[in-house]
């Protein structure tokens, strides 16, 4: 019985361990109600939850990379757990420039909890990056906000991303943005999503931490995650007013294994009401 359950559990770890490495590139079509049609369709590449030297984050990172010319994104936004040890850091922002520079329109992203140093996995260090080329990291000073707009195609995109610990200590905050009349898009990036329900003022949010469940247990009618059992929606669209997209994540924390939740990198193609689909 005792070989019978070891080899079970051998058997686990491999399936765990393949399928972390399984990226999966998926492109979601999605109307916005508010979106200005002066955009056409604004293609954005979700990244999040990277953690970059523990596990294949790093890896599949590099394999966005790779496929990116052929994903033609007009923005690259990604929503925190960046970098787990310290000697990944270097590879971690060239892997990340080399996809944003197939972003003509910008590439932005904010830090999440491991990113200083507060979550579970023993073996991860608080590694924030103070800066990363090509990429203009939102929120990392004393304000909780911090907001930029684009152009594209002549219409205007703007562009929040929220400070992680500022988010969780504040019950209140308001995430609402600085005014921007003439945007034509509002984006909200937090590490969290449970920003969703202070974001009414955003066409969408963009968030991450969830891993998709990372470690997930079939019951009926879904699956049940290890670390997030509460939760019902671990990963992909969520809600209408407004929409929000949960990235499943590229990476893994505590154990480098992946059980019903394979690592992403999700293309949002981003459509006003009545647009046409092509």
């Amino acid at each position: 019985m005792l070989a019978g359950l070891a080899g079970a559990g051998s058997v686990g770890m491999l399936w765990g361990t393949i399928e972390a490495r399984a990226l999966r590139m998926s492109l979601i079509d999605i109307t916005l109600p508010r979106m200005s049609p002066v955009l056409g369709a604004v293609r954005v590449l979700h990244l999040s939850d990277i953690h970059a030297g523990i596990g294949p984050g790093l890896s599949l990172l590099r394999r966005v990379g790779r496929i990116a010319p052929e994903l033609r994104p007009d923005l690259l936004v990604v929503t925190g757990d960046l970098v787990a040890r310290r000697r990944a850091l270097r590879p971690f922002a060239d892997a990340l420039q080399a996809i944003a520079a197939h972003a003509p329109s910008g590439a932005f992203a904010v830090l999440g909890n491991h990113d200083h140093g507060e979550g579970n996995d023993p073996f991860a260090r608080a590694q924030a990056p103070a800066r990363l080329p090509g990429v203009e990291l939102l929120a990392t000073g004393p304000a909780a906000l911090e907001s930029r707009l684009v152009s594209i195609r002549g219409g205007q995109v703007q562009i929040v991303g929220v400070e992680s610990r500022a988010f969780l200590r504040q019950p209140r905050l308001d995430l609402a943005p600085a005014p921007a009349p003439d945007a034509a898009l509002r984006l909200l990036l937090c590490h969290y999503p449970a920003a969703r329900t202070r974001a009414s003022a955003y066409d969408l949010v963009l968030a991450g931490h969830l891993h998709g469940g990372q470690i997930n247990v079939p019951v009926p009618g879904g699956v049940v995650s290890l670390a997030h059992p509460q939760r019902r929606v671990l990963r992909g669209i969520v809600g209408d007013d407004p929409i929000m997209h949960v990235s499943p994540g590229l990476g893994t924390t505590f154990v480098p294994f992946r059980f019903l939740a394979r690592p992403e990198a999700t293309l949002l193609v981003l459509r006003s009401p009545g647009a046409t689909i092509s």
